[in-house]
């Protein structure tokens, strides 16, 4: 089987190996598709020698002798590592269904699951005003999941205009540049917190300081603040203060316990299934095995319509 190897800084190349037979728990799925995640990206640009990729959906090709849950031919999704490859081998508490007729671009598992799990851990009531900073992948996915919720308003923020547009494609009912929001918009003040206005909930999903601090100023007074975002290449620098003072509730969204995710791949599964979200519409650029490195270096310069 070929996989793709990090071998020095922004620099992968893909090797051979012989395909393993399943272990007793294990199943042996050829990948289809995998995603390009965020959360790869330093571990790519620095440089350090591991395989990437985790967010595949796949064919099973063998199982163990203990894995009955699977058999050869069907479709799977859920959580691996070093999927960037022909083969994986997975663990069969691990995977998941793809439910019939789904394209493979709406059945990559594990985004989908960290989308859900944030939507779950954000508490969002009918009629809340929400607004949403950073429109990539995960910002526009959770546009999607936060629809379900029945707010009252939903408004988008993104340097690129692109991604604007696609909100209000997708049901944000305004979208604008952190720069052009309205001044009312950003709560800084004492005065300003004191005032019933601001954001129910604001989710920052850019992974990026900037962003941090602007979900911070745009969420009202015991507002919640959802961290969707994946931080990563430093510290934050935070008003704490102005935290303090709004007395607001901060939800890390992200969560590690694997029964938990699956839980969250599931809901998403099914939601994709009956048509009630479609993150396959979201995904813009596709690259052979070969080309790891290219799709990395537009997922961080943002290519045109990335």
């Amino acid at each position: 089987m070929r996989y793709s190897q990090v071998v020095a800084p922004r620099t992968s190349e893909v090797a051979t190996a012989p395909v393993r037979d399943p272990e007793r728990d294990e199943v042996q799925v050829e990948v289809v598709a995998c995603g390009v995640c965020a959360s790869e990206l330093h571990p790519w640009a620095e440089g350090q020698p591991r395989r990437l990729g985790h967010e595949p959906v796949g064919i099973v090709r063998a199982v163990g002798v203990e894995a009955e849950r699977f058999r050869e031919g069907d479709r799977v999704t859920g959580l691996f590592i070093e999927a960037f490859a022909d083969i994986c081998l997975v663990k069969e508490e691990r995977l998941l269904p793809v439910p019939t007729g789904l394209p493979d671009e709406s059945a990559l598992g594990e985004p989908l699951a960290c989308l859900v799990n944030a939507q779950r851990r954000t508490p969002v009531d009918l009629a809340d005003r929400v607004a949403i900073v950073g429109l990539g992948y995960m910002g526009l996915g959770m546009l999607q999941l936060l629809k379900l919720r029945g707010p009252r308003q939903i408004v988008a923020i993104d340097i690129r205009e692109d991604t604007r547009a696609r909100a209000l494609t997708l049901g944000a009912d305004e979208a604008y540049h952190p720069e052009h929001l309205p001044a009312d918009f950003r709560l800084t003040t004492f005065r300003d917190w004191q005032r019933d206005r601001g954001f129910d909930v604001v989710i920052e999903a850019a992974g990026a300081g900037p962003a941090l601090t602007l979900a911070g100023e745009l969420v009202r007074a015991h507002g919640v603040l959802s961290i969707v975002g994946f931080h990563q290449g430093g510290l934050r620098e935070i008003d704490v203060g102005m935290w303090n003072w709004k007395a607001i509730d901060v939800v890390n969204a992200h969560v590690r316990r694997q029964a938990d995710l699956l839980e969250s791949m599931r809901i998403g599964l099914d939601l994709t299934a009956k048509g009630l979200i479609d993150l396959g519409s979201l995904v813009t650029h596709q690259y052979s095995l070969e080309d790891v490195d290219r799709a990395y270096g537009d997922l961080q310069n943002k290519a045109p319509g990335f």
